[in-house]
């Protein structure tokens, strides 16, 4: 794979079975993703979005096709090594948050450092700053609004350095406002960091932001 590449798709196919018949959710879709670049995946509800980042990121594993991440052939390794590459080089932002509950803001941002055996505290606190949750450290999610929650997700997404920032979704749960300010922290930090972006979404003017577009429609690109 060119270096200048952080991913690539290649004839990339997702079928399911159901009492139906076969289901084709993906079906051969190719591109390459540049190192830095904002990628946006569109498309109606259904048309396999979710399920081709699941797989960018080696969540999942295709029927057929393949996925290189940093020159790693993902779908030859398996989990456990697909899991040290997810460690090493991939943040991830829900639309759902994944917060855990019973951890606070601090100490859920925190874990990902700890997992990899790294400092966590000061970092983790530095970059709670950064996204301007320096009086919430110690609030539980419970305890946060739905944007707070989201600024703690992306601190825990790019605190670790990621390669890459696989978001799904990731104003879907927001309003209007709120939604309006996680994309430009979001925006902000894949500047900084010069992390590769590839998110979901239904939101035009999120995808407009983005360098590439792909649209999925009954799960082939467009």
């Amino acid at each position: 794979m060119n270096n200048t590449q952080s991913i690539e798709v290649r004839e990339l196919c997702q079928r399911a079975v159901d009492s139906s018949g076969v289901l084709t959710i993906l079906d051969n879709v190719s591109f390459t993703v540049a190192t830095g670049q904002a990628v946006a995946i569109t498309g109606s509800s259904g048309s396999g979005k979710s399920t081709l980042l699941g797989l960018m990121a080696g969540l999942d594993v295709p029927s057929s096709g393949s996925v290189h991440l940093f020159g790693h052939d993902l779908f030859s390794l398996d989990e456990e090594a697909r899991a040290a590459i997810r460690s090493a080089h991939v943040g991830f932002v829900f639309q759902s948050f994944q917060l855990l509950p019973n951890l606070t803001a601090l100490e859920n941002v925190m874990l990902p450092l700890e997992l990899s055996g790294r400092q966590a505290r000061d970092l983790a606190t530095d970059m709670l700053v950064r996204v301007g949750l320096q009086d919430r450290l110690h609030h539980y999610p419970k305890t946060l609004s739905g944007g707070e929650q989201q600024r703690v997700s992306l601190a825990r997404a790019f605190v670790v350095r990621p390669s890459v920032l696989f978001a799904d979704e990731p104003t879907g749960s927001l309003d209007t406002g709120n939604g309006q300010k996680i994309i430009e922290l979001m925006f902000e930090l894949h500047r900084e960091h010069q992390t590769t972006l590839v998110l979901v979404t239904h939101d035009p003017q999120l995808a407009a932001l983005c360098q590439h577009e792909i649209r999925l429609q009954a799960g082939r690109a467009m």
